[in-house]
């Protein structure tokens, strides 16, 4: 595999009346693509709903269990991001090799597996066993290299959306349904129900999703082993990999003792999704624009250091008023809010920042520290809760702020540019320098890396300047 790299920094410009962008056509997905791509969100949120939906009950349940202390509550709620973290990106690796289709199949199994040892636990440690089996199940990466083998370069970001919006609502879904569910069912049920949702995910595989005609890389929708070296790196992702893990280490000890405080504040666990709906659907409108400031005003670095700032105050008062329903109601959406504007905007500064053909690789190590963090988080919470008292686990979440504000003063925010896939078809390897160089003279054309093995070139561009004609011509000629 040979590619071809090169950065350049050299300003373009163009004429004010050029509106290169009024030319990219809005390709529309096919009947396939939309049935992929809605088969393999379908698969990537359920299990997420299986895994989530645990989190507002089991810091309750889990303390009745034999042997329980809080340290093991915590490893409990949170087992599952050390394992996820482990194999998400080696099972990403090892779909290039076998198949994507026997890595999903094979991580439902262990997720099937892990729910049905937590289904039928009568210990705490038989919990944190089925919890780290559900997390070794990780297939994520492998999800998105089939979505990435089942869409066209045109419509891809279309196909890797549907799958962030079913994850985002599955974890709201998960918070509101827990609680009644488990109060219904108990805790057993709900991880029986995780593993008819395993099952579930499994027939969606095998019925619904098509089969590729081929798999093949995707630089910028899976890891590749050669660029995690350059990754780990680069100073701006290396502090955008730390603020994903700080954000889960915190949401994940916060749920070690918030439904223990809602509790004891005299809401049956019941009715814990009373609070939690509200919470949800107030957080998803509060977070649209510091989305539009951070995005489409270049205010992420305000934004950024506003939303850990007052998250670092939101954690300080859980810790003080979570006798207070309202409070912690209050509270909620606040931190909902900063949960999921964080959840947009990190990503979107990872895909910037990493290198042209890189994001696949920056995005893998990105989510395996968003697991780690989970898993500090519970462990962290459980220590907090065992050493100290539960109050002061909403400390962890204070003090993790504090600790990133000063990590986000240091980040250097990246340039707004986007990127863009480029067919080019068969190329000789000897044509490819001169056509990097060619395309890097397109105006607004900022970084090049050329993959002779999938035939297309990796560009990033500044869409303010792109002359998409001059540029949709290299595609063109290469067909």
């Amino acid at each position: 595999m040979r590619t071809f790299a090169f950065n350049t920094q050299r300003p373009v410009s163009v004429k004010r009346s050029d509106r290169p962008n009024s030319d990219i056509p809005n390709v529309p997905m096919s009947a396939s693509e939309r049935r992929a791509a809605a088969g393999l969100a379908a698969i990537f949120s359920t299990r997420m709903l299986g895994l989530f939906m645990v989190l507002p009950v089991l810091a309750i349940h889990a303390h009745d269990l034999p042997g329980a202390t809080p340290i093991l509550v915590g490893l409990a709620i949170g087992a599952y991001g050390l394992t996820q973290a482990l194999f998400q990106i080696p099972l990403g690796l090892l779909s290039d090799r076998i198949g994507r289709k026997p890595v999903i199949y094979g991580g439902l199994a262990l997720f099937l597996l892990g729910s049905l040892v937590a289904a039928m636990a009568d210990s705490i440690q038989w919990i944190i066993l089925g919890r780290v089996l559900q997390g070794s199940g990780a297939i994520a990466a492998a999800i998105i290299a089939l979505t990435a083998d089942l869409t066209r370069d045109e419509v891809r970001t279309k196909g890797m959306a549907a799958i962030g919006i079913s994850v985002a609502l599955s974890f709201a879904a998960a918070l509101v349904a827990g609680p009644p569910l488990t109060a219904w069912i108990g805790i057993s049920g709900i991880f029986w129900l995780t593993a008819l949702l395993a099952i579930g995910g499994m027939l969606v595989l095998a019925f619904v999703v098509p089969d590729p005609e081929h798999s093949t890389m995707h630089r910028d929708s899976q890891p590749v082993l050669e660029q995690l070296a350059g990754v780990v790196r680069n100073p701006t992702l290396v502090r955008l990999d730390l603020a994903i893990f700080m954000l889960h280490l915190t949401m994940v000890s916060l749920f070690v003792v918030l439904p223990l405080s809602l509790r004891d504040a005299g809401l049956p666990l019941a009715d814990h999704w009373i609070i939690y709906l509200p919470a949800v659907l107030l957080a998803i409108l509060a977070m649209v624009p510091f989305i539009v400031l951070a995005e489409q005003r270049g205010q992420a670095r305000p934004v950024l250091l506003g939303s850990v700032s007052v998250l670092a105050f939101s954690m300080l008062g859980f810790f003080l008023f979570n006798q207070s329903l309202w409070v912690v109601g209050v509270l909620l959406v606040v931190v909902f809010t900063i949960f999921n504007l964080l959840e947009a905007v990190l990503p979107s500064l990872v895909s910037k920042a990493a290198r042209a053909g890189a994001k696949g690789t920056a995005m893998g190590v990105f989510s395996s520290s968003q697991f780690v963090g989970a898993f500090l988080g519970g462990l962290l919470g459980g220590i907090a809760h065992e050493t100290f008292g539960a109050d002061a686990v909403y400390l962890v979440g204070a003090l993790t702020s504090l600790i990133w504000i000063g990590l986000m003063m240091t980040l250097s925010i990246p340039e707004n540019l986007t990127r863009h896939v480029l067919a080019l078809g068969a190329t000789p390897a000897s044509d490819a320098l001169g056509l990097e160089q060619r395309l890097l003279e397109v105006p607004g054309v900022k970084e090049v890396v050329i993959a002779l093995d999938e035939g297309v070139a990796y560009l990033k561009v500044d869409s303010r300047q792109l002359d998409w004609a001059r540029l949709r011509a290299f595609s063109s000629a290469s067909a």
